[in-house]
């Protein structure tokens, strides 16, 4: 059972007035306990099953603009005196830094919205275990499919509280369940793997098994015999899976760490064109059950909705209150990174896009690294399929696709099958022009 608000929130207050008594001008306490079940399935047998809790203390002490953090799992009395009493020494022989501290009083958020993030249900072993087998049942019924590459049924219930010495003590509970289905697909001696994945706060919205079956089993059967194209420029459709890797790189490019850093290929386009006038970009932590949503940063700032790129324009960076004051901006509560980021949908449907092209490459998978934030260089691995005269034709591997991010946010062309997955999402993306390198 996991520990109580009232618990976590009593520790965090005498961790803080400990700190105190020792010298610390500033105290930040971050406390979580989470419990998680994962039962692994294999060839329509239970392979695996494990349950795990963890603990987390993590504690930052400031002596003006001194600071310096310690974590620890072990919440024993006399343990946590003795780490906050090595925190404390550490924090009085750190370096000196004016940007150092907590956020003001006034940007800490007072009001906890409530996103209903929490599944109180418990799922049994047995639903897990019928869950799955259902899922592999149906992916088997691809007469290609000859064996799992694994699936597996996860349940992760975790409650937190942030706390400073400025009054700030709040958090809440959040749950996630994952699931995930591997296919193995043959023919002709040649195999493929693909997969499907679902993610939801709540049990209710997990996909049927057997349509995630079916999806796995789908998407390795049709990558059997692939074959290597020649080298040349085409036009390149990311499908929805994999086009929220874009919208990653994308975030990384515009964080303020990487402006501070001056690290960023994108560090002069502050209210610039970045993408044409039809795109727009959103970064919601407040959509009830999202899978990024949160109440508050982890400093405890206030967030909201922003709009990060307005009709092609960058407006907003991703601000934690260190990198926004060095900028001389304002933290706009993105400590810790996005949090329900996505690309607004287009106007084109994804068949249609489909349609649109005489010769191009629908790419399913990517391999390797991608995007380079310095200098905007793009090249990565890629699977797919080739599109000729407006159809999706024969499998496609062992191809590098590349270019430069500049040109492919100007020239990038949403599809409007947005849907929201994961805590980032996109809908599959047309890109008008790219290198595609091949045999």
């Amino acid at each position: 059972m996991l520990k109580t608000k009232e618990n976590l929130s009593d520790l965090a207050t005498k961790c803080i007035s400990k700190a105190k008594s020792l010298g610390a001008t500033d105290v930040e306490v971050a406390l979580g306990n989470s419990i998680s079940d994962t039962l692994n399935f294999r060839n329509k047998k239970i392979e695996h099953a494990d349950r795990s809790e963890t603990l987390s203390l993590g504690l930052t002490t400031y002596i003006n603009r001194k600071k310096s953090n310690v974590s620890t799992s072990n919440f024993n009395e006399r343990n946590l005196n003795i780490l906050i009493e090595r925190c404390i020494d550490c924090t009085k022989i750190s370096p000196e830094d004016k940007n150092i501290g907590l956020p003001n009083k006034e940007d800490l958020e007072n009001k906890i919205y409530d996103l209903d993030l929490y599944e109180e249900k418990n799922l049994s072993s047995d639903f897990k275990k019928n869950y799955l087998q259902e899922m592999e049942d149906q992916m088997f019924t691809n007469s290609k499919v000859k064996n799992s590459n694994g699936s597996s049924f996860s349940e992760n219930k975790s409650n937190f509280i942030l706390a400073n010495s400025k009054g700030f003590c709040n958090g809440y509970k959040s749950s996630v369940i994952y699931v995930f289905c591997e296919a193995l697909a043959e023919e002709n001696g040649l195999m493929e793997r693909d997969y499907e994945i679902c993610t939801s706060r709540f049990y209710e919205n997990i996909d049927d098994p057997k349509k995630i079956g079916k999806k796995a089993a789908s998407r390795a059967s049709r990558r059997l015999g692939a074959k290597k194209i020649s080298s040349g420029k085409m036009p390149i459709i990311f499908d929805s899976r994999v086009a929220k890797s874009l919208l990653s790189t994308f975030v990384s490019a515009i964080s303020g760490s990487a402006f501070v850093r001056g690290t960023s290929f994108l560090k002069n386009s502050i209210n610039k064109p970045v993408f044409s006038k039809k795109i727009n970009i959103f970064d919601d932590p407040l959509i009830k059950r999202g899978l990024g949503s949160q109440s508050f940063d982890s400093e405890g700032v206030k967030n909201k909705k922003l709009s990060l790129v307005e009709k092609g324009v960058l407006k907003e960076l991703i601000l934690d209150n260190y990198n926004a004051k060095i900028l001389n901006m304002k933290t706009n509560g993105r400590s810790g990174g996005s949090t329900n980021l996505f690309i607004e949908n287009g106007e084109i449907d994804l068949n249609e896009m489909i349609s649109d092209q005489k010769k191009a490459f629908f790419v399913t998978e990517l391999i390797g690294r991608s995007g380079d934030i310095t200098n905007g260089n793009y090249s990565v691995g890629a699977s797919g399929l080739m599109i000729e005269n407006g159809k999706l034709t024969y499998p496609v591997n062992e191809v590098t696709i590349a270019n430069n991010l500049e040109f492919m946010f100007k020239k990038l062309i949403p599809a409007n099958d947005l849907v929201f997955k994961s805590s980032t999402n996109s809908p599959s993306i047309l890109i008008e022009e790219m290198t595609v390198a091949g045999k």
